[in-house]
């Protein structure tokens, strides 16, 4: 009866997911895909923020520094020592390539002096994985597939139709699992597939909230700023030219409205109060949101409101047109942006006209590990692992 209750309830299988796409650097020890033992991220908001975005050097460099005792924490944080992981998951990318580098390098050298299987994961289908690892934690029954999954982040903005599909374990079977009644069940593992429908062809929408953050000079990152503020602002006050695509409707693009809106402030006359927040901000990095509010005018509140609502209302027509024409049961926003309160909002507020609508929390829609760490889980099941000469891919696609 024990080796029975044994091969139905096996030991968790303990993954470290190392993530270093861009400038978080990151770990987390996962439990089967499901329980977050650890998770610790080192930010490097601080180093890139006095220059307005990420400059890949100074990021390669800070996680050279941080990627050692990041990685010690969270085995710490997980009550384990380094030879009870069962297998080291990394980024692969896409992102940028030094700093991918670094997290591809160490979990290599990781994973081979402790004898332990690599799962390379795209970073892409972490942000993905991030709503199951959600589901997981809230003991909820799994989102239905196919899923129509939005990534939209500060790198990356598109339209993916995912599927779950089932394959062969091709790792060799425990003697638990063939002496299982559960073996059939043990030795299939579930995997996912995804199919492109709509991309951006120039600035990512995470990409965009920070440029105009950046010019409005709210600092970096500015999408989170730049969502408390626009609460205070009339969303209907500036309109915005919605940008019209030839060829696949379902792409985006968001350069336009970013040139809208530095053309506003020029013929507005916003242009020195920009500037004075900017000084502002940079004598201040910690001020709140009431000091910001002190200095910053109806008018550019007025803007911000409305460029938030068009870059939301853009998102949301997206996804109701992808879901006319795509055969989905569920529908899954991922990414950074996927934290604004009011892409939440709406979103949530279509309940009737879309499938039922999935988030991560917060923590789990910026870069994170534990996502990597999750999503690597139905890998490992499968066997699926990365050899040493496995190579950092920055433009890695998410349908490849």
């Amino acid at each position: 009866m024990d080796n029975i209750e044994k091969a139905l309830n096996p030991a968790p299988v303990r993954i470290l997911g190392i993530e270093t796409s861009c400038d978080e650097t990151a770990a987390a020890v996962v439990e089967s895909g499901a329980r977050i033992a650890s998770s610790v991220v080192a930010s490097q908001m601080a180093t890139h923020g006095k220059y307005g975005g990420v400059v890949p050097e100074l990021a390669c460099r800070e996680h050279l520094r941080a990627i050692v005792p990041v990685v010690r924490e969270a085995v710490e944080q997980a009550g384990l020592q380094y030879p009870q992981l069962d297998a080291i998951a990394v980024t692969q990318g896409p992102g940028l390539v030094g700093a991918l580098l670094v997290g591809l390098t160490y979990a290599k050298s990781l994973a081979l002096s402790l004898d332990k299987p690599l799962v390379a994961v795209n970073h892409l289908e972490g942000h993905i994985y991030a709503v199951l690892l959600e589901e997981h934690l809230q003991q909820r029954e799994e989102p239905e597939f196919p899923a129509l999954s939005l990534v939209v982040s500060g790198g990356h903005t598109l339209i993916a139709v995912t599927k779950k599909v089932t394959q062969k374990v091709t790792r060799k079977a425990t003697q638990q699992e063939i002496s299982s009644p559960a073996t059939e069940a043990r030795l299939l593992a579930p995997l996912f597939s995804h199919r492109i429908v709509g991309r951006t062809r120039d600035d990512a929408a995470g990409e965009a909230f920070d440029k105009v953050a950046k010019l409005l000079g709210l600092g970096y990152p500015g999408g989170p700023v730049l969502d408390q503020l626009a609460r205070h602002g009339n969303p209907d006050a500036v309109a915005f030219t919605k940008a019209k695509m030839k060829g696949n409707s379902l792409d985006f693009s968001f350069s336009g409205i970013k040139t809208a809106v530095l053309r506003y402030v020029q013929t507005h006359g916003l242009g020195t109060e920009s500037a004075e927040r900017a000084a502002f901000r940079k004598q201040h990095p910690e001020a709140g949101i009431t000091e910001l509010l002190s200095h910053t005018s109806s008018k550019t509140l007025d803007l911000l409101a409305s460029f938030q609502k068009t870059v939301v209302e853009e998102l949301l027509q997206h996804c109701l047109a992808a879901v006319e024409t795509e055969d989905v049961n569920s529908v899954f926003i991922v990414g950074g942006v996927a934290a604004n309160s009011l892409l939440r909002e709406r979103f949530r507020g279509l309940a009737g006209r879309l499938p039922p609508v999935f988030f991560p929390r917060p923590g789990l829609t910026t870069d994170n590990a534990a996502m990597i760490a999750a999503a690597a889980f139905p890998k490992f099941q499968a066997g699926r692992f990365a050899s040493w000469e496995t190579q950092a891919d920055a433009r890695l696609a998410l349908d490849q």
